[in-house]
């Protein structure tokens, strides 16, 4: 007897449909076919012993195992729980009507329990697009798909549990999470630092403030203790709530890498990923061997931010290697193979030293020769700083501030973060029939349209790049910026105003690493 069981595979941050055969039929033996790794062959002995442990006995004819389409690799374990209820439903041990209208997934402990798959909510959301009835999916992982729409997504501990389901014979709703009360992923955790807690650095607050309102990426160059580390940990207590779609896009990727933890439902809040500047290409980028490719920390920070403290120290085919994702905001994996594509739009904000003593431009403290300065802050080379859209000194704050720092009222981060949320929302309107989110994601087509320039506006900015000798990649992020600081000016319910030419001069302010003489600022 045949029987065919719907399941899928993760390619990227989106799944695609495997079908497993079983065929029962004389003869002796188990074979697995269908190009599966080491990990699915290897399930072949736990689902034996866990059918087993719940009185199922295994057939003792030719069992034939398929995993379709075979000239596609399959791998993880969660074929476990197709493969046994094949077995099952194929010797004629128990009658599943359901079988065949449901996306099933999961792997079997030799008791018979569920444990998480990877990549249950793209897994869930190929079952709603293919028509499916529903899917059965261990329990946390089934807690990912909790918010998709028009699907019902059982939470299944055991194998009877999946029995009982499509048997259709008992009140199955125990198992059903569809239409729970959700508590979404990472929405209560408080920020680890405030603005209000920082001391001085006016001007680069006003600079985070600026890259949060539009997505902008951000270096900031400073002596150590001028409170670099602080404001990017600040930087997430102003960033708004995700909206579904763009939570919907960092879930999957969270998903499908393994991540998402004890998130029930999308996560909502912003992504905050810290790599040490020694992590490795793979894990920065993304990588992994055969199909079994999985998304790095550049996809992980989707719709969130990537902070790379001492930015100088990173290897310099890595730090060369965010190129392509800061400028195309997605990265593409080739093997030999496999190409896989993750999303990568995220914010950049990087830290750095401006010599290897750490303090040049504090007085005479530097002890570093011009070669030694130059030699340090060219390894962040000119492609790399043309898409870093503002570059931020900081200098150690003064000490009567530090002593005093009781004495004056500092803006807090959820008056900042009202303003940016302000801004993002005349973003949202504006690209409401674009793909894109902030105004960091414009692309020149999207500049012609959303930044016209007076001809004021484009005599100073002629006077500008002549002076400084900027790129024309330069002078797009100089008007992506000036875009954003027309935003802020905007108050609640106000539409946004036109780019000025103060907007211009403040934006080209942030851009002193693109001088001529950018090694001796």
């Amino acid at each position: 007897m045949l029987i065919n069981i719907f399941c899928a595979k993760c390619v990227g941050i989106d799944a695609v449909p495997v079908t497993v055969e079983v065929d029962i039929n004389g003869g002796i033996g188990i074979h697995l076919v269908g190009l599966a790794d080491a990990a699915v062959k290897e399930s072949l002995l736990r689902i034996v012993t866990a059918l087993q442990s719940m009185g199922f006995r295994i057939p003792g004819k030719k069992i034939v195992i398929n995993l379709a389409p075979a000239d596609m690799h399959k791998n993880g374990s969660g074929y476990d729980l197709p493969i046994a209820l094949g077995i099952i439903a194929a010797s004629g041990q128990a009658e599943l009507p359901g079988l065949d209208r449901y996306l099933v997934m999961g792997e079997l402990g030799l008791d018979a329990s569920l444990r998480d798959v990877p990549g249950a909510l793209p897994m869930a959301e190929l079952a709603r697009q293919a028509g499916l009835e529903g899917c059965i999916l261990p329990e946390a992982s089934a807690m990912e798909a909790i918010e998709l729409p028009s699907i019902r997504v059982y939470g299944a501990r055991t194998l009877r549990d999946v029995l009982d389901i499509l048997a259709g014979e008992e009140d199955c709703s125990r198992l059903l999470v569809s239409g729970r009360p959700v508590a979404t992923g990472l929405t209560q955790e408080r920020p680890e630092m405030d603005f209000a807690e920082i001391v001085g650095q006016e001007g680069a607050k006003r600079g985070m403030e600026i890259a949060a309102a539009g997505g902008h990426n951000l270096i900031m160059v400073g002596s150590p203790g001028s409170g670099k580390s602080s404001l990017a940990k600040a930087l997430s207590g102003i960033l708004p709530p995700m909206d579904r779609e763009e939570a919907l896009i960092t879930s999957k990727i969270y998903s499908v890498a393994g991540k998402s933890g004890k998130a029930c439902g999308l996560i909502r809040r912003r992504p905050f990923r810290a790599p040490h500047y020694s992590a490795s290409m793979a894990a920065v980028i993304g990588g992994g061997n055969g199909d079994n490719i999985l998304p790095g920390e550049v996809s992980l920070a989707t719709n969130g931010v990537l902070f790379l403290d001492e930015f100088a120290q990173m290897p310099k085919a890595i730090a060369e290697a965010l190129r392509g994702p800061l400028e195309d905001r997605s990265v593409t994996i080739s093997r030999l193979r496999a190409k896989i594509r993750f999303p990568a739009s995220f914010m950049l904000v990087a830290a750095s030293n401006p010599c290897p003593c750490g303090y040049y431009g504090e007085g005479n403290r530097c002890r570093c020769t011009p070669s030694q300065r130059q030699s340090y802050l060219g390894r962040l080379s000119g492609p790399i700083l043309d898409r870093i859209d503002l570059q931020l000194w900081l200098h150690p704050v003064d000490a009567r501030a530090l002593v005093r720092r009781g004495e004056s009222a500092r803006e807090t981060s959820g008056e900042i973060a009202r303003r940016v949320a302000l801004a993002r929302d005349l973003q949202r309107q504006r690209f409401a029939a674009e793909e894109i989110f902030t105004n960091a994601e414009m692309t020149n087509r999207h500049l012609d349209r959303y930044c016209p320039l007076t001809p004021d506006c484009r005599q100073v900015l002629e006077q500008v790049i002549g002076r400084m000798g900027l790129s024309a990649r330069a002078y797009t992020r100089i008007l992506k910026v000036a875009r954003t600081i027309a935003d802020l000016e905007a108050g609640a319910g106000q539409p946004a105003g036109p780019i000025r030419p103060e907007h211009l001069l403040e934006a080209a302010s942030y851009r002193f690493l693109d001088r001529l003489d950018a090694a001796e600022v």
